[in-house]
């Protein structure tokens, strides 16, 4: 079973959810961390996060209308919190005003 550390960014996230992470066939995934940043220069955003389980077939939502001001940030996921994906799951987010929001996840896929 081969373990690879890996990272990916989505920049000028949309008001509608879009999808920021797919786990790979034949793969778990470990998210060990998600930051989501506002690059307004003048006006606070919220945002979401959710969880697509695709053998629930079902969304999960992580969170909702969460603020982040103004050159600000938030940590959806990191520290003592983990999310696990199997294959086909997918992690989405959207942001209350159109570009104006910035993602940055790293996980661990195991294979």
């Amino acid at each position: 079973m081969a373990n690879t550390f890996k990272n990916k960014g989505l920049a000028s996230i949309g008001t509608s959810f879009t999808t920021a992470y797919t786990c790979p066939s034949s793969t778990t995934s470990t998210i060990i961390g998600l930051t989501i940043a506002n690059i307004s220069s003048s006006s606070s955003i919220t945002v979401g996060v959710r969880v697509y389980d695709s053998s629930a077939g079902a969304y999960y939502t992580i969170v909702n209308y969460a603020p982040i001001l103004v050159g600000g940030s938030l940590v959806v996921v990191g520290g003592d919190q983990k999310i696990v994906l199997e294959a086909s799951d997918t992690i989405q987010i959207y942001s209350s005003s159109n570009g104006n929001a910035d993602a940055f996840i790293s996980y661990l896929e195991q294979t």
